[in-house]
């Protein structure tokens, strides 16, 4: 199945395509094997082993072979690995380095991009997104997710503006809520909230 170009970043031939450059390039793993790369981006084992393929033809990904597994990670050797990296960063980089970050802290329960950032990562049409709107639910500590946030936002180059709800206060009827609802959203950690 083809996927449109990824409007946040039209450079990246689609969204499959960027969700795993993202998983290679900006992911805390040292090396991730085939299988944990079409896990981790959501995509079929075979669209993974060709674009794998691809990656390790043009010299962005060196490869290691532990028995019937390949392990691939970016190739350090090659001038292309940090402008892809800074490109990612920007474009796809804030969901996995956001569920990085807020994976560590205690009382996350889900969190989720929406706005402008997600529709067009969602592929929507529209303006460039300045900044991320990332909703956060659960009962965290809330300067430990702002300072995430800004760390983040200081990699990425878009200031992130999380707005942190109670599960409760989420099942609460308002404008606000039944707007984000109605738009599209990314998940960064853990399963939408709804539907």
């Amino acid at each position: 199945m083809r996927t449109a170009p990824p409007l946040v970043a039209p450079l990246f031939r689609s969204d499959g395509q960027a969700r795993l450059l993202a998983e290679l390039f900006l992911s805390a793993a040292d090396e991730l094997n085939l299988n944990e790369l079409a896990q981790r981006a959501g995509l079929a084992y075979g669209t993974v082993h060709r674009e794998v393929r691809r990656l390790l033809d043009a010299g962005l990904l060196s490869e290691r072979r532990v028995g019937q597994a390949r392990f691939v990670r970016p190739n350090p050797g090659s001038p292309l690995t940090q402008p892809v990296r800074d490109l990612l960063l920007v474009s796809a980089g804030p969901v996995p380095l956001l569920a990085a970050e807020l994976s560590d802290i205690a009382g996350v329960e889900t969190a989720f991009l929406y706005g402008s950032f997600a529709a067009r990562m969602r592929g929507e049409h529209g303006t460039s997104p300045n900044d991320i709107d990332l909703m956060v639910v659960g009962m965290p500590d809330l300067m430990v997710v702002y300072e995430a946030c800004r760390r983040v936002g200081d990699q990425v180059g878009r200031e992130i503006n999380p707005t942190i709800m109670t599960p409760e206060e989420l099942g609460e009827r308002s404008g606000f809520l039944a707007q984000v609802r109605d738009s599209p959203t990314v998940p960064v950690i853990g399963d939408l909230p709804w539907p």
